[in-house]
Parts: structure tokens; C-alpha cells; sequence
């Protein structure tokens, strides 16, 4: 199997690493770097990410700091795993500003005269995990996922990231040590095969 470059989006806002996103994210990159793929971790926690608040600073903002390095290593990805708790229905707001900020014209995509804008990072590939209180097949089946597929069609795909695979896992305050085990040890597989 060909090794991969893999950036991990830690997207949960809580640095406290008993959080199950955080201990999903390690099992993961475990599994990559001992199959020998290459790994960087950009954790929305650590970063200083400002929100954008107009059209301009969006469009004509050079991406600086933490944000300019962040657009490094996803430049830099074949495979990009995003992990997040669903808070209020959808992704935690930092990661949304993140997005924001990481996703302009100029790095995720290109205006055209006519037409759809140029997707600049087409060739990559995505692996969604997402952690909920509700049962995964509630937010699924009854609520259509709906943030979730708005990321993978709104943001994922318009800038040329695809296929995006998703995981949900749902009850997250009920799930038992065994269940954890089994949750990491199917990340850490993950990992390995780079999906």
C-alpha cells in the first residue's frame, strides 16, 4: 500500500484531551504513522482564529499566522480527516470560522468570468467523523444530516475535496469503556489504511 500525507482537523473547541474526538484523533494518527503515512495535526484549539466579518476581508484577506499555516498543511494532504462534536445541530463555530478562514479565493478556489469557480484543491480525499449526543440514526435518518452534508457540499466538494467518507457516532455520554475500545481501535484501522 502506498503511504499517504494526512492532515488531522481537531475540531473540537475543548483542548482537554479526555474528549472523545481527542482520543479518536490519536488513535488515528497512531494507526497512519505506524503504517508509515505522514501526519500533521492542526488543532483549532491551540489556534488564534479570527472571524471574518466582510465580503472584502473574505475575498482580498491574506491568510496570516496560525491561518496561513493551517492552509500549509492541507495544501501539503492527500487526506484529510475532520473530527467534531455536533453542538446546537451542527459544527462548533470555531471550526466554521476556521473554514472560513482557511477556504478563500486564491487557496480553495478560483473566480471564473463564467461559470463555477476552479476547485484548487481537487485530488483530495476526506474522512468526517463526527460525535453527537443523539443517536446516530436520528441525526442521520430524521434530521438528514443536515450539517454534515452541508460541509461535504458546500465546503468539501466546492473546493475539490472528494470522495468524503462520514462517521457518526452518536450517544457519546452513554458509551462504555468497551465501546470506546472498539471505537478506537477501528479509528487506529482507519489510520492505516489512510481512509
Amino acid at each position: 500500500m502506498a503511504t499517504r500525507r494526512i492532515a488531522i482537523i481537531v475540531g473540537h473547541p475543548d483542548p482537554a484531551p479526555e474528549r472523545l474526538c481527542r482520543q479518536m484523533l490519536q488513535a488515528y494518527a497512531a494507526g497512519a504513522e505506524a503504517a508509515g503515512h505522514a501526519v500533521r495535526i492542526i488543532d483549532l484549539a491551540l489556534l488564534d482564529i479570527p472571524q471574518l466579518r466582510t465580503k472584502a476581508d473574505f475575498e482580498t484577506g491574506a491568510a496570516q499566522g496560525d491561518i496561513a499555516g493551517a492552509q500549509e498543511t492541507l495544501a501539503w494532504a492527500e487526506h484529510w480527516l475532520i473530527v467534531y462534536p455536533l453542538w446546537l445541530g451542527a459544527m462548533p463555530a470555531l471550526l466554521k470560522a476556521f473554514f472560513e478562514q482557511v477556504c478563500r479565493p486564491g487557496f480553495a478556489f478560483r473566480y471564473r468570468e463564467k461559470g463555477f469557480p476552479e476547485k484548487l484543491l481537487a485530488g483530495r480525499t476526506a474522512h468526517v467523523v463526527v460525535t453527537m449526543g443523539m443517536p446516530a440514526f436520528a441525526y442521520r435518518w430524521f434530521y438528514f444530516a443536515h450539517s454534515l452534508a452541508a460541509l461535504k457540499r458546500n465546503i468539501l466538494a466546492f473546493i475539490g475535496v472528494k470522495p468524503v467518507k462520514d462517521t457518526l457516532i452518536g450517544g457519546v455520554d452513554g458509551l462504555t469503556e468497551a465501546k470506546v475500545a472498539a471505537l478506537l481501535a477501528d479509528m487506529r484501522a482507519s489510520g492505516a489504511a489512510a481512509r
